[in-house]
C-alpha cells in the first residue's frame, strides 16, 4: 500500500514563516460558485482577486464553475475547446443529454479556466429534480421561488459534472446557491473532497434586516422557526444541508464563525479571511499623488453641484463616503446619517472652518439623472469657457505689450466686452433653490430610508449647514456624465470611508480603502473590523477606527462614530497625509499572498478527510502562539504647536512655505518610521531610530538598524 502523501501547514494563525509539503499528484480542483464570470456581490470579488493565486497553485488543474450570463460572458470570456481530455468527454456527454455547457478561460489575472452552466436550457428537468431533491433530502423547494429554483438546475448540473471526473477531486462550493451541488456529492457518495464556504449566512441577514439585538441574543433564536416565519426555510435547509455534508466548513471571519455556529448548528473547521490582489492597487510612493489628483475632480464636481451656495472653502473641506448593498441598517447607513446630525450641530456651535461632505454611494431605483444636478455641471463648464476664454484675450494683449517694451495698462486689458460677458456668467450661476440632495429622480422618493432620514434630521445642504450630502443612487462609472469617476479612482479622492456596518462578516469596502492609502471606519461586528482589531495594537493610528456596534447601545455607538469624525475633521493637512502614509503600510496585511494559506490549509484538509488512504493532513497545535500584531507607530501625530519659528517675528509669506515643508518632512519620516531617540551608548540626544520594513520573503519582517548622528558643532544641530 502507497503511502499516503503529506500535508503539513505551521504558523497559519500566525505572520511567521511557514512551510508546506504536498504532492498534488493527479488531484483536481473545482471551484464553484453562482458568482463565477457573473458579478452579484463581494464573492465576485474573491473569487476574481484569488484566481491568480490558486491558478499558480494548482496550474492546468484548476477549474472554476459557475452560470452562463451571456451578457458576462460576452465581454469576460473567451469560450475555447476543453484541454483537459477527461473533462471535455464529460462536457460533451453533457451537452449530447439535453444540457448546455460552455468551457472557456476567464479574462482576469491568472486567466482561469470556466466551466459555464446554461441552467435554463434544462428548465424541463426542474420538476423532476425537485421531487428527488424531496424524497433523498427532505428538502421542499416552492415553485414561486426563481432563485431558489435556479439553485436546484445549478446543482443538480454541477453533482453531474462531478460525477463523471476521474478520483481525487476536490469541489469547494461557495454560499448556498452553489450548495445543492455538494449535498448531491455526498447523497451519492461520490469520490469527491468537498469544502462549503458561507460568507453570510441566510437567516443572519434576514434577522439582522429586522432591527433586533442579533449578536447578543445569537443562543436564543428558534432558527426553524424564524426562517420560516420569513418564507426562507427551503433556503435555509439547503444552506444547513451543505454545511452538514461538508468535509470541510468555512467562513469568512471569526463573528460569522459565532453566527454560523448558532445558526447553521456547526462550527466552522477554518476561518478564511477574505483578501486582495494588493499589486493592482499598488501605487508604491505615488498614492498621495493619486489622492490629490482624485481629489481635484471630485472638487470639480462639487463646484458644480453647489453653483450658487458655493460658499465655503473646498480647500478646508473633508469629503466623507459610504458605499455598497443598499441596505439602510445592515450597511449602518442610519447610524452614519444620526453621526452626521450630530457632527453638523458640533460644527456649526464650534465656528469651524471645516466643510464636510458625506457621499452615499448605494445603487436604488431611479428613472434618471436630476435635472438640477446636470444643470450645475453645465453651469460649471459654462463658467470655466467664459474664464479661458477672458483668459486667452488677457494674454494675448499682455504679451503684445511686453513686446513692445511697455508696461501693460491694466484698465485697457479688459474691454467692455468682457465684462458684459463675466457678468452674464455670474448671473447664469446664481440659484433660488439649495443644492439638490440626491443627484437621480428616485422611484420611491417618499419611502427611500435615507431621503426620510434627511428630512427627519434637517440636513438639506443650506448655507448653514457645516455638513453636506450627496446621494448617488447609482454605482460610480467613468462614463458616467455627471461624476466621471470609476470606483477606485473616487475612493482616492476622498478622505475617509465610513461603513458602521451591523452586519457585514468581511467588508471589502474598508479593505479596498486600506490597500489605497485611505483611513475607514468599521466596526467590531464586521469581519474586516475583527480581524484588524487582531492583528493591530492600536488601529485608529493607522487610520482604522473600529466602531462598538456589540457591547454599546445605538445611541452610544452614534456619539463614539460622531466622536471619530469630529477628530478626524480636527487634523492638520499634515496628520492626515501621515496618516494615509500609516494606513497604506497595512496592505500586505490584506493580501492573498498572506491570506491564501488559510485556504491552502481548507484544501488539505478536505483532501486528507476524504482520501485518507492517499493523503494525509497534520492539524496545527491550537495552542501555538499568536501570530504578529502591528505595534503603535513610534511616532505620534505631529501637533503644530512644535513646529514655530525660533524667531517670534516671521513673514507670513513664508509661512505657508515653511508649513508645506515641515508637512512633507514629517509625512517622509514618518513613511520611513524615522523618529528621534536617545542612545543607550551615547548622551547625544541626535540619534534616530530607523524601521523599516522588509518585503523580501514574510511581508512582516522587520529589520531594526540603530543609527547614531552626532552634532557636527556643539550647539548646533544635524537633521
Amino acid at each position: 500500500m502507497p503511502l499516503p502523501r503529506s500535508l503539513s501547514v505551521t504558523s497559519l494563525s500566525g505572520l511567521d514563516d511557514w512551510t508546506e509539503e504536498f504532492d498534488l499528484g493527479d488531484a483536481v480542483l473545482f471551484e464553484i460558485a453562482w458568482e463565477v464570470a457573473n458579478k452579484v456581490g463581494g464573492i465576485y470579488t474573491v473569487i476574481q482577486t484569488k484566481a491568480r493565486l490558486t491558478s499558480e497553485e494548482w496550474g492546468e488543474n484548476y477549474f472554476l464553475v459557475g452560470p452562463y450570463m451571456e451578457n458576462s460572458v460576452r465581454t469576460q470570456v473567451e469560450l475555447i475547446e476543453p484541454t483537459n481530455p477527461a473533462l471535455k468527454r464529460t462536457i460533451d456527454n453533457m451537452n449530447s443529454s439535453g444540457c448546455k455547457l460552455y468551457f472557456g478561460r476567464w479574462l482576469i489575472e491568472g486567466s482561469p479556466y470556466v466551466v459555464l452552466i446554461d441552467v435554463g436550457f434544462t428548465a424541463w428537468s426542474l420538476d423532476r429534480w425537485k421531487s428527488e431533491l424531496w424524497e433523498n433530502c427532505g428538502i421542499g423547494v416552492p415553485w414561486f421561488d426563481r432563485e431558489a429554483n435556479d439553485a436546484v438546475l445549478f446543482g443538480f448540473l454541477t453533482a453531474w459534472l462531478l460525477g463523471e471526473e476521474p478520483p481525487h477531486i476536490l469541489a469547494h462550493f461557495h454560499e448556498w446557491l452553489a450548495g445543492l451541488g455538494l449535498v448531491l456529492c455526498r447523497q451519492r457518495q461520490l469520490p469527491v473532497a468537498t469544502i462549503f464556504t458561507t460568507h453570510a449566512t441566510l437567516l443572519g441577514r434576514y434577522l439582522c434586516a429586522g432591527s433586533v439585538d442579533f449578536y447578543n441574543n445569537l443562543h436564543k433564536f428558534n432558527v426553524d422557526k424564524e426562517a420560516g416565519d420569513r418564507q426562507i426555510y427551503h433556503r435555509y435547509c439547503l444552506e444547513r444541508a451543505a454545511a452538514h455534508c461538508a468535509h470541510v466548513f468555512t467562513t469568512v471571519s471569526h463573528i460569522t464563525a459565532i453566527e454560523a455556529e448558532h445558526l447553521l448548528k456547526r462550527k466552522p473547521d477554518v476561518v478564511t479571511p477574505n483578501g486582495l490582489n494588493v499589486k493592482k492597487f499598488s501605487a508604491s510612493h505615488e498614492f498621495q499623488n493619486l489622492h490629490a489628483h482624485s481629489k481635484a475632480r471630485i472638487q470639480e464636481f462639487i463646484r458644480g453641484h453647489f453653483y450658487g451656495h458655493l460658499d465655503f472653502n473646498l480647500d478646508k473641506s473633508v469629503f466623507l463616503f459610504i458605499a455598497g448593498r443598499y441596505e439602510f441598517s445592515n450597511k449602518g447607513a442610519d447610524v452614519f446619517l444620526e453621526a452626521l446630525a450630530r457632527l453638523n450641530y458640533l460644527l456649526r456651535v464650534n465656528h469651524s472652518e471645516v466643510t464636510v461632505i458625506a457621499f452615499f454611494i448605494m445603487p436604488a431605483r431611479t428613472n434618471n439623472f436630476n435635472i438640477e444636478t446636470l444643470k450645475g455641471q453645465a453651469v460649471r463648464k459654462q463658467l470655466w469657457d467664459t474664464a479661458q476664454t477672458v483668459k486667452e484675450k488677457f494674454g494675448k494683449k499682455l504679451y503684445e505689450s511686453l513686446l513692445v517694451g511697455q508696461l501693460p495698462d491694466v484698465s485697457k486689458m479688459l474691454d467692455k466686452e468682457d465684462f458684459t460677458m463675466m457678468k452674464r456668467a455670474i448671473f447664469s450661476a446664481q440659484r433660488q433653490c439649495l443644492p439638490p440632495i440626491c443627484t437621480h429622480n428616485m422611484l420611491d422618493d417618499s419611502s427611500d430610508p435615507i431621503l426620510n432620514c434627511l428630512r427627519r434630521i434637517g440636513l438639506f445642504n443650506s448655507s448653514s449647514d457645516r455638513v453636506k450630502v450627496i446621494f448617488h443612487p447609482e454605482f460610480l462609472s467613468s462614463t458616467s456624465p455627471l461624476l466621471p469617476m470609476d470606483y477606485e479612482e473616487f475612493v482616492r479622492g476622498c478622505h475617509l470611508g465610513v461603513f458602521p456596518s451591523y452586519y457585514e462578516p468581511w467588508g471589502y469596502t474598508p479593505a479596498e480603502c486600506t490597500v489605497m492609502g485611505i483611513p475607514s471606519v468599521s466596526t467590531n461586528l464586521s469581519g474586516f473590523g475583527c480581524f484588524m482589531e487582531e492583528h493591530i495594537a492600536d488601529p485608529s493610528a493607522y487610520g482604522v477606527y473600529i466602531l462598538d456596534r456589540r457591547y454599546r447601545s445605538v445611541d452610544e455607538s452614534c456619539s463614539q462614530l460622531t466622536s471619530f469624525l469630529l477628530q478626524f475633521c480636527q487634523q492638520s493637512r499634515r496628520q492626515r497625509i501621515i496618516q494615509r502614509n500609516r494606513t497604506e503600510r497595512l496592505s500586505d496585511l490584506l493580501d492573498w499572498r498572506y491570506l491564501g494559506r488559510y485556504y491552502i490549509s481548507a484544501r488539505h484538509m478536505a483532501l486528507a478527510k476524504a482520501f485518507p488512504e492517499s493523503y494525509y493532513y497534520e492539524p496545527q497545535d491550537p495552542s501555538s502562539k499568536k501570530g504578529f500584531r502591528y505595534p503603535r507607530p513610534a511616532s505620534v501625530p505631529p501637533s503644530p504647536a512644535l513646529s514655530r519659528h525660533s524667531s517670534p517675528h516671521h513673514s507670513d509669506d513664508n509661512d505657508d512655505d515653511d508649513e508645506r515643508y515641515n508637512e512633507d518632512l514629517e509625512a517622509e519620516k514618518d513613511r520611513l518610521n524615522i523618529r528621534p531617540r536617545r542612545c543607550s551608548h551615547t548622551h547625544t540626544p541626535h540619534a534616530y531610530l530607523l524601521a523599516h520594513d522588509s518585503v523580501i520573503g514574510s511581508p512582516f519582517q522587520s529589520t531594526w538598524v540603530l543609527q547614531c548622528v552626532a552634532p557636527a558643532h556643539p550647539g548646533t544641530h544635524t537633521r
